[in-house]
């Protein structure tokens, strides 16, 4: 059996370049998309096999969101991915220019804080860790973090999400303790990830409200937002376009979204 190439190029900490210096990283904190092992808060009422084509289409749409950012912003696209040995699950998912960059460390706070380390030694400026699970962000708030991770001075950029967690931190510095006894996957991980900030110095600059899909109400709310033309109700700006997702919300409507 030939063995399947992988389409991007894969970054090694270890190999620094120059040219990275004046760029953000917005990096995506992904899973393969295999079924069973992602969005299954989603099944039911979705089946295990079409959260796992939605994951892809989340993918999809947030790589070529921060595609189009990169083109006119000084940032560069990765997706930092597990598990190791899967890398060909991203294949045509994201744009031609994006690279790799395997997940390291145990738990969620120890994998966020490797990235940032690891994409750190990659010779990059600042990094943005970004969640797969938003794929209407508005390219706004991607350009806004960017724009205050080019400023002088120490900060760390934030975007709360509507659960209490946040879909993105943006760092110039791969700063432990906003990473450290986080209580993660509850409402408060936003709050004590500014309380650590602060609690140490660090300036915290607060990026524009939006939601994690998770499970069925929010998967509500973005079938609301991508086929009713309804907005978050705490939106401020105008959501990504994600037309993937909404082509394959459009196709799960016409299937009854697979309930059993």
């Amino acid at each position: 059996m030939t063995a399947l190439t992988v389409s991007y190029s894969i970054l090694d900490p270890a190999v620094p370049l120059a040219p990275r210096a004046s760029q953000c990283a917005l990096a995506v904190m992904a899973k393969a998309p295999r079924p069973g092992k992602v969005k299954t808060r989603l099944a039911p009422p979705l089946t295990l096999d079409q959260a796992a084509e939605l994951n892809a289409c989340f993918l999809r749409d947030t790589a070529a969101n921060i595609g189009a950012v990169a083109a006119s912003s000084p940032a560069a696209g990765v997706i930092s991915y597990t598990p190791v040995g899967d890398e060909v699950f991203f294949n045509n998912l994201l744009p031609d220019d994006f690279v790799l960059i395997p997940q390291r460390g145990g738990d969620f706070g120890e994998r966020l804080l490797a990235t940032a380390q690891d994409l750190l030694s990659c010779g990059f400026g600042s990094v943005c860790l970004i969640d797969s699970d938003s794929p209407t962000v508005p390219a706004a708030a991607f350009e806004q973090a960017i724009a205050e991770l080019q400023k002088d001075g120490d900060r760390i950029v934030l975007g709360p999400s509507q659960d209490g967690g946040y879909y993105l931190i943006g760092l110039k510095r791969a700063h432990s303790e906003v990473f450290a006894d986080i209580r993660w996957s509850t409402s408060s991980v936003f709050a004590e990830t500014v309380a650590a900030a602060k609690s140490v110095g660090i300036e915290v600059v607060v990026l524009p409200l939006w939601y994690d899909v998770d499970d069925g109400e929010t998967l509500g709310l973005l079938t609301a937002e991508l086929l009713g033309d309804v907005p978050p109700p705490f939106a401020t700006l105008p959501g990504y376009c994600a037309e993937s997702t909404r082509a394959y919300l459009i196709a799960l409507n016409e299937q009854g979204s697979g309930r059993r």
